[in-house]
Parts: C-alpha cells; sequence; structure tokens
C-alpha cells in the first residue's frame, strides 16, 4: 500500500527552500568565510597594542559586522538574483542622494569628506555607490542590448559618472579609480565593440594630466610623486611607503609571530591610526612573513576564481555582468591594497576587503557576494 505524499503549504515551502540551501555554494561561502575570520585575527594582531580601548574594541566589532553581513549573504544567496530589475534603480538613487549628503554634512577626516552619519551609523557612501552602480550598469547592459554602440557607451557613461564623480569631489581617489576597470570589464563582456573601448582608453589616458593638476589634493599629488621616487620626500609623503616595504620585508619567510613584540607596527613607524584599515597587509607581512601573505593571496585567489567559474554558468546576461562587476570591485580592491602596500602601487586608501577594518566595507562585499552565489543558485532556467 502506497501513502499518499505530504500536502499542505509547509512542504510545498520547505522542497523549493532546502533545494536552495543545498545548492549554494560552498567554495564560494568557505572561502569567504575563511577570509573574514583571518580578518579579525589580523585586526586583533595590529591593534592589541593600542592605548585607546576604541582600538581594542575594533576585532569584536568587525565580528559584529560579519554576524551581520553573513545573514546579508544569506538571505541574498537564496532570493532570486533578478529582483534587481526592479531594485537597481531604487539602490542607485539612494547612493546618489548619500554621496550628497556627504559633501553636505559628511565627516571630514584627512582632508576628504567621505564618511557619513546616519544615527549610531557610521559608513562610506561610495562603497554603498558603487555596489549599487553594479547592479544599475548591469541592468542597463543586459536590458538593451539592441541599440547602437555608441549610445550604449555614453548611456553608460552617464550611470558610471554621475557616482564617480561625486566620489572625486570629495576627493576619494581610490573608489573612484575603482570604477575604471569595473565599465571596462562589464562594457567589454557586454560586447561592446573593441575599438569603442580602445577609444575610451586613448581619451582617459590623456585627461590623466588634467585631472592630476586640477582634480587631485596637494597630499594626493604627494603620494603619487612618492610611488614614483620614494627617495624624493623619505620624511614625508613617502614616509609610510618606505615604512610599509620594510615592515613586508622584515617578516622574510615565516613572519615574526602573532602579535609579535617589537615589530615595525608595534613601534608606530607603520601609522597606527591607518595600519587596521589601509595597511593591514603590513601587519600580516610582518607577523606571518612570505608564507602567511602567499596563503592569503592564494585565499583570494580561490574566492575569485570561484566568482570566475561562476559566471561561466550564468543563466543569463544579467547574472553574468553581476558576477563581472562584483569580481572586478573585489580584485581592482586587492590589488590597489596590496600595491600600495609593497610599492607597486600609489597609495589611495583603498581597504582590504574582508580583512581590513570597515564594516560597511565587509556589509557591501558580502552583499556582492550574496548576489554572485544567487546566480550560481539560480542558474538553473525555469
Amino acid at each position: 500500500m502506497h501513502l499518499p505524499p505530504p500536502s499542505g503549504t509547509e512542504y510545498s515551502f520547505m522542497t523549493p527552500f532546502l533545494r536552495k540551501v543545498l545548492s549554494m555554494n560552498w567554495l564560494l561561502i568557505g572561502s569567504m568565510l575563511a577570509l573574514a575570520v583571518f580578518g579579525v585575527i589580523a585586526i586583533d594582531s595590529c591593534t592589541y597594542m593600542q592605548p585607546s580601548p576604541a582600538y581594542l574594541l575594533m576585532w569584536r566589532k568587525q565580528t559584529v559586522w560579519i554576524g551581520i553581513s553573513t545573514v546579508a549573504f544569506i538571505g541574498l544567496s537564496l532570493l532570486d538574483y533578478r529582483w534587481i530589475r526592479r531594485g537597481a534603480l531604487p539602490m542607485y538613487v539612494a547612493g546618489i542622494v548619500f554621496l550628497i549628503l556627504t559633501l553636505l554634512i559628511g565627516v571630514k577626516k584627512d582632508g576628504a569628506r567621505c564618511w557619513l552619519h546616519l544615527g549610531p551609523i557610521q559608513f562610506q557612501p561610495a562603497q554603498f555607490a558603487v555596489i549599487a552602480g553594479v547592479l544599475m550598469l548591469a541592468l542597463f547592459l543586459s536590458q538593451f542590448r539592441a541599440i547602437h554602440p555608441m549610445l550604449k557607451l555614453l548611456a553608460a557613461g552617464v550611470i558610471v559618472a554621475a557616482p564617480a564623480l561625486l566620489i572625486l569631489i570629495q576627493p576619494d581617489f581610490g573608489e573612484f579609480a575603482v570604477w575604471i576597470p569595473i565599465l571596462f570589464a562589464m562594457l567589454f563582456m557586454a560586447r561592446m565593440p573593441l575599438r569603442y573601448l580602445i577609444a575610451v582608453a586613448i581619451i582617459g589616458t590623456g585627461s590623466l594630466p588634467v585631472m592630476y593638476f586640477f582634480k587631485l589634493k596637494p597630499y594626493q599629488r604627494e603620494r603619487i610623486v612618492a610611488f614614483a621616487d620614494p627617495e624624493i620626500n623619505p620624511q614625508g609623503a613617502a614616509w609610510a611607503v618606505n615604512q610599509t616595504l620594510i615592515a613586508v620585508g622584515s617578516g622574510r619567510w615565516s613572519g615574526k609571530g602573532f602579535k609579535a613584540p617589537d615589530t615595525r607596527v608595534e613601534q608606530g613607524y607603520v601609522p597606527r591610526t591607518t595600519v587596521p584599515n589601509d595597511y593591514i597587509f603590513a601587519a600580516i607581512g610582518e607577523q606571518w612573513g612570505f608564507v602567511g601573505g602567499s596563503i592569503l593571496i592564494a585565499c583570494f585567489g580561490l574566492l575569485l576564481g570561484t566568482c570566475f567559474y561562476i559566471m561561466s554558468r550564468a543563466r543569463d546576461l544579467l547574472g553574468l555582468l553581476l558576477c563581472v562587476g562584483i569580481t572586478t570591485l573585489i580584485f581592482t580592491h586587492v590589488f590597489q591594497n596590496i600595491g600600495m602596500t609593497i610599492g607597486i602601487m600609489p597609495v589611495t586608501g583603498v581597504p582590504l576587503p574582508l580583512i581590513s577594518y570597515s564594516g560597511s566595507f565587509v556589509l557591501m562585499i558580502m552583499f556582492g557576494l550574496g548576489l554572485i552565489n544567487s546566480v550560481w543558485v539560480h542558474r538553473v532556467r525555469d
């Protein structure tokens, strides 16, 4: 005698729900959480010697943000990514509004007005605006495939220019520069003719001198000069660059050890106020050495490689472009942050994803990775 299958709303709901949970990309989740946990350890290792209680609590605050971000990641993973067809524009407009509010009432730090207070929460709207811009650009390029390439290029330029120029006015050159590879990568994957991309690259390269002399603040120009010649002002703009190089080099093969005493970071040669954020890789290199730094980079490689694989399995152009934009965003931050620490990129103050102390940035990165995981979960067509 065969019993009839269970009936009712609970059975019909739980089956697809459990199917989505079991079909999530666990390699993506594992590499993401491994980086986030190591980030907490790294923050603790470079702040334990700080006299201020605010610094001593950083790793705990980061842990709380990771918990909140993980919940958001899971929720976005289970939600069909195609919701951005309705949600991208409101998020994009909100990002523009936040950037304008930052210019008007934002908190000014180190010569830049990049932070915004909303009650007890302080965050950088530029990071939210970049994610929202990626969503809006992916939606546009996937919905208007048939229009002339020139019109598509101009419209994409307008979508990017609005938040990018507001970010540059702050000025936050690091987050502004992140837009460049994102735009090119997404246009390329949207099959924009190569001649248009080459023309844009030539025009952009020609505008660099204008931006250098008329858009950058004096301290930003000094950073670029210090990158080109670290010996030109070793006690000024080149100080941080030289000290991070010494700190990473002093770690040698296996490092000085977790919370080791008498490190360059502990002694304050690397600016203590920026070590948990901009220069956290210097602390990692000094305490964990070449081995620790290489493992960290390999873990990022695993995360990005998984994102590329999910990209190749996307069900539609919208999912593909989402993966391209978010993966390029993460890669650019990783390359820029580690690059400025080891002297192959100028200092721009870009945080290291999932590692640097920045609660709102952790939330934005896990938000993006949740969308990528959603592309994987919903890769089978209805």
